[in-house]
């Protein structure tokens, strides 16, 4: 390791050793050497009275020669390690494997986990047995996983906060109404002024529409055309705009909802099934002529809701999803999509194709956009989600009822005229009504937003505080302290987490050997690691040029920011004569710095995989790799970082037997970290596993883990949280 200093040691018979241990005793024995200390008469000495000469020495400039050679060799050694460190950050930033191969390989994994397109059944009534079935399933055990039942099953709860009486044949009412107790969100109601009856209704669903929220103007000429021609229009808002738009409404923040065991969908469900619900109740509404539409996140929940509520008639969900394979494959424009897009195993086992199929036999329209310059372009969707689907309509000889219809005309990303004259079109037909042929007019009444909006209350919650008033209310059973009861505790925990991470085991099919150096001491050997799984994982391997064998303790380091972020860790061990493995498990370092992988991330948690079980599944595969390799019979881990701390904790919880100890630096005390600093989901997306904070904590990790040692240093602490 110290080659200035190596040879002395060597020729001292002593082993090699870190110079910063023990100092004195190894230079003392270094200058004995070097100096061939004579006694008094002129004598060498033999190697079993040189100790007790030196305490004998008594000549002051022997004594002044020894001082000034320790210190020398002293400082040399702290310059030389110190150049040492230097030189071995530079060899941990070798790229092992490119970003551009690691998004293949998660896009392609991605790709072969996806669900196949819906088989077609041999008659109708086959799909409508099959179709009631998968939307249990998907409301049940998927949306609203985790979420009270007296929420879910509440009744709506809306009251008027104001009129306008517009003079255009309709009037305004602005409606607040609770998504679960103590969250509002916002509404506008555009009722025609004279309703004979029961009379059509439609809701509609908002997107990504700015800052304006529901008063952007192509909804409002959508919903004033409807109420002058005898429709009733619910517009509501939507998270983060409008009045919602707080940090804390942040889309993202439903992953935090995941993490105390609540799917971040049921919150976005529950949000605009109260739209439905209102309308449903409503006592001059058609309960057999309600529709859903809206554009992009407008046309997500517009799938959504119409494909699991029966209630909804019809639909004209507009350039809002696709099929996760055509997301997946295309270069652009085909949009990744918000954490709600991918929702937590949303898309297992069934996908959006499966959601239009169950519209069948109710009347559908799709609308696209030809040049879209956001997402779903026509072209590339038009194939898994309306023709595949076809047939299903034809079960029922409803084909008739299931239309497509492709914007060219602006062609961007649009609910723009064109658009909307073919939602008039397809409503009224449906609905038994005169069609709407025009909006002459309708521009003029368009109102600011300050005209329309709904004030909500100032302590109104957010979808974060959301999950944080959830979290405060986990409680778990106390770990057991006899050791006996501690076993069998442990036993049980460690089956619920495999559950909970979703835990696969892989193996390491094969490795490539990328470079390998042999240079100042040290010898070097980057490895590609092809796992089982079709992924991989990338480290380097390093040991002292010394060393005759593979046989010497291992340590694996992990580090959030990559294995040239490692480079202390990995020195600290080696001067220790120990092998390390700098590793960047999948998600982390150089090969994902071009990429943004939370979005990946999101898409494998849609898919029913948990990235920090597969992350631990990685370590667990490689560790074993590494125990063959060098014949060791425990792994060592050292992580930096709450990401790397989650991944070896889970680990060592999954297989406390294949590793000694884990030291964690600069980790987190506790997964409540994540919610009150609070944690963005892009920069720790292993973190959101859905129920892990719910059963699990980092000291419940460790406990699992035992007989592994757990050492902490330097956790992070909070100093303040954000909205």
């Amino acid at each position: 390791m110290f080659p200035d200093a190596a040879p002395q040691l060597r020729r001292s018979g002593h082993a090699f050793r870190n110079p910063f241990r023990n100092d004195l005793t190894l230079l003392e024995h270094s200058v004995i050497e070097s100096f061939s200390i004579i006694a008094d008469n002129g004598t060498a000495l033999s190697a079993n009275d040189k100790g007790e000469t030196v305490s004998r020495l008594k000549r002051p400039v022997f004594a002044l020669t020894c001082a000034a050679s320790l210190l020398a060799c002293f400082c040399s050694s702290i310059v030389w390690a110190q150049g040492e460190g230097e030189h071995l950050r530079e060899v941990l930033k070798d790229e092992i494997i490119s970003p551009a191969v690691s998004d293949f390989q998660m896009r392609q994994y991605i790709i072969q986990a996806s669900a196949p397109l819906p088989r077609v059944p041999a008659s109708g009534a086959a799909w409508t047995t099959s179709a009631d079935r998968l939307r249990r399933h998907l409301i049940d055990d998927v949306v609203f996983h985790g979420w009270p039942k007296e929420w879910v099953e509440s009744a709506p709860k809306f009251e008027e906060a104001g009129v306008i009486e517009t003079g255009h044949g309709y009037r305004i009412r602005k409606l607040r109404y609770e998504i679960v107790p103590g969250f509002q969100s916002s509404a506008l109601l555009y009722e025609p002024d004279h309703v004979d009856g029961k009379i059509p209704a439609i809701l509609n669903l908002a997107g990504h529409d700015g800052p304006e929220g529901y008063a952007y103007e192509f909804k409002q000429k959508r919903c004033i055309s409807y109420a002058k021609h005898g429709i009733m229009a619910l517009n509501l808002e939507w998270f983060g705009f409008g009045e919602l738009a707080k940090t804390g409404n942040d889309h993202w923040f439903a992953a935090h909802l995941d993490m105390v065991g609540a799917n971040g969908l049921g919150v976005f469900y529950l949000e605009m099934r109260r739209g439905l619900d209102y309308l449903y109740a409503h006592p001059h509404v058609d309960r057999n002529r309600i529709g859903v539409t809206g554009l992009s996140g407008g046309g997500w929940q517009t799938i959504v809701l119409s494909s699991l509520d029966e209630r909804v008639k019809a639909t004209n969900p507009v350039a809002g999803f696709s099929a996760l394979r055509s997301r997946i494959e295309v270069k652009e424009f085909g949009d990744m999509g918000d954490v709600e897009q991918s929702g937590t195993d949303f898309v297992q086992g069934s996908d959006y194709p499966h959601l239009v199929a169950l519209l069948a036999p109710r009347p559908t329209l799709l609308t696209y956009n030809g040049e879209d310059d956001c997402c779903f372009r026509a072209n590339m969707v038009k194939p898994r989600v309306y023709d595949a689907i076809q047939p299903f309509f034809k079960l029922y000889g409803k084909q008739d009822l299931f239309s497509w219809h492709e914007n060219k005309d602006p062609g961007d990303h649009n609910y723009q005229l064109d658009n909307r004259l073919a939602d008039y079109a397809f409503f009224t037909k449906h609905f038994g009504l005169p069609p709407i042929e025009n909006e002459d007019g309708v521009a003029a009444e368009v109102k600011s937003y300050e005209e329309l909006v709904t004030p909500l209350p100032a302590d109104n919650l957010t979808i974060l505080d959301l999950a944080r008033q959830v979290g405060k209310r986990i409680t778990r059973a106390p770990i057991p302290s006899a050791a006996s009861e501690k076993t069998a505790w442990a036993s049980s925990e460690r089956s619920k987490l495999k559950n909970v991470v979703r835990y696969q085991p892989v193996d390491v099919q094969d490795t490539w050997t990328i470079s390998m150096m042999k240079n100042r001491g040290l010898q070097s050997t980057s490895y590609l690691f092809h796992l089982s799984n079709g992924l991989g994982a990338s480290g380097m391997w390093l040991r002292s040029i010394q060393q005759s064998s593979d046989a010497a303790p291992v340590t694996i380091v992990l580090n959030d920011a990559g294995k040239p972020a490692s480079g202390d860790a990995v020195l600290h061990r080696f001067n220790r004569g120990e092998q390390v493995l700098a590793l960047d498990l999948m998600f982390v370092g150089a090969p994902w710095k071009n990429e943004d992988p939370f979005l990946f991330a999101e898409m494998l948690d849609g898919l029913g995989d948990r990235p920090v079980g597969m992350q631990a599944a990685q370590l667990i595969g490689i560790a074993r790799w590494a125990q063959e390799k060098s014949g060791t019979s425990k792994v060592r881990i050292e992580a930096s970082g709450m990401r790397s701390q989650a991944a070896a904790l889970v680990a060592a919880a999954l297989e406390p037997n294949l590793f000694s100890e884990v030291a964690v630096q600069n980790g987190v005390r506790s997964l409540s970290y994540v919610l009150e600093k609070p944690v963005p989901f892009d920069q720790a997306p292993e973190l959101f596993c859905l129920d892990l904070y719910k059963d699990f904590d980092m000291d419940r990790l460790e406990s699992i883990a035992a007989p592994v040692v757990v050492h902490a240093s330097h956790p992070v602490e909070l100093t303040g949280s954000k909205p």
